[in-house]
């Protein structure tokens, strides 16, 4: 599968690789000392590998292919899988999952965040009862986890979608965010990056508008309308979230702003892909969210296992993505994100 690199907002053909980076730990447990179905100091069985994803909510299409990913490395080291989650990504809508979870002493929890504090205590229950906490895309704060998988680092993401945004509406013009929900840590910290970013390298753009779509598809929709209706010289929408800018693509697409106002954030292929071929959006940015799944349900077994204890240095293997050693701050870090566009598009399919 090809990737284009992100650099000035120009795509550029490369293998698709995973990038082995610094990753660090919360130690919440020792090393086991590796026989089968030992306990740790936190109380969690070292071979009791049922793993259970808790993304935001159900039903989004970046979600379905995540988990997909950790099921397939779950499956991969004999482990067991099972999904749950809210059907609307609220706040505290993950809070009785993760309670049920505990109750039913699954061995990891691999937890993407609506808000970085509403779940704290429950996952803290669940850490205490002997639970793994991992959390994915987007944290929590990092007492209430044992470990966080990033897609890409919060400046990376800013970047590559302002130089999209800038590149398509030739470096000057009004801008606006049509983000997820507002409580969202990893988009809240996208957005602050952006705005930093833009006022210092295109100070002929002007973000004149955040809004939050709440990760609903009618939702987003409704909000671009309501963007394009109070702001009748936007240039541009950015949109850091793939429910978001699949909705704002719709609206555009038939509507008299298709190739008036241009439209970039991050997205899957598959649900793009219409858009770019017919002209609608000229580019997006994404990382592979079945490697991010992936990846953390490895990091979800290193824990339970014991295999790794939070000391920077730590290694673990994560499988088909190779050797990933713990860093700092507690995150391990997938990789850069890649620009998607028409020329590269049909390469992919996820």
């Amino acid at each position: 599968m090809l990737f284009h690199n992100l650099g000035k907002g120009k795509a550029r053909a490369g293998a698709v690789a995973a990038i082995a980076v610094t990753v660090a730990l919360i130690a919440t447990g020792c090393a086991s000392d590796g026989d089968s179905g030992s306990t740790d100091s936190a109380g969690g069985d070292s071979s009791n590998l049922s793993i259970t994803f808790l993304p935001k909510n159900l039903g989004n299409p970046y979600f379905d292919t995540s988990d997909k990913g950790g099921e397939k490395a779950i499956e991969s080291f004999g482990g067991t899988y099972q999904e749950v989650g809210p059907a609307e990504a609220s706040p505290d809508a993950q809070v009785s999952y993760i309670n049920t979870a505990t109750t039913q002493g699954v061995g990891a929890l691999v937890v993407s965040a609506n808000d970085p504090t509403a779940i704290c205590d429950a996952l803290n229950e669940a850490r205490d009862a002997g639970v793994k906490v991992v959390t994915f895309d987007s944290d929590t704060d990092a007492d209430c986890r044992d470990i966080f998988i990033n897609q890409a680092d919060a400046e990376g993401i800013a970047k590559v979608q302002v130089d999209l945004i800038a590149d398509q509406i030739g470096g000057s013009g009004e801008v606006a965010i049509l983000s997820a929900s507002a409580n969202a840590t990893n988009q809240n910290a996208w957005i602050e990056q952006m705005k930093t970013y833009a006022a210092s390298e295109y100070p002929d753009i002007t973000i004149v508008d955040t809004v939050y779509g709440d990760d609903d598809d009618q939702t987003s929709f409704d909000k671009t309308a309501a963007l394009l209706q109070s702001h009748p010289d936007l240039k541009g929408i950015i949109s850091p979230t793939t429910v978001g800018i699949a909705a704002a693509a719709r609206y555009l697409q038939t509507s008299e702003y298709k190739g008036k106002v241009a439209l970039t954030g991050l997205g899957t292929p598959n649900q793009m892909r219409d858009y770019v071929e017919d002209g609608t959006v000229t580019s997006f940015a994404l990382w592979n969210p079945a490697d991010l799944g992936y990846l953390a349900a490895f990091a979800a077994k290193a824990l339970i296992e014991g295999t790794i204890t939070g000391a920077e240095g730590d290694t673990f293997d994560a499988g088909d993505l190779g050797e990933y050693t713990v860093g700092a701050d507690n995150t391990v870090l997938l990789g850069d994100p890649f620009v998607f566009d028409k020329d590269n598009i049909g390469d992919f399919d996820f």
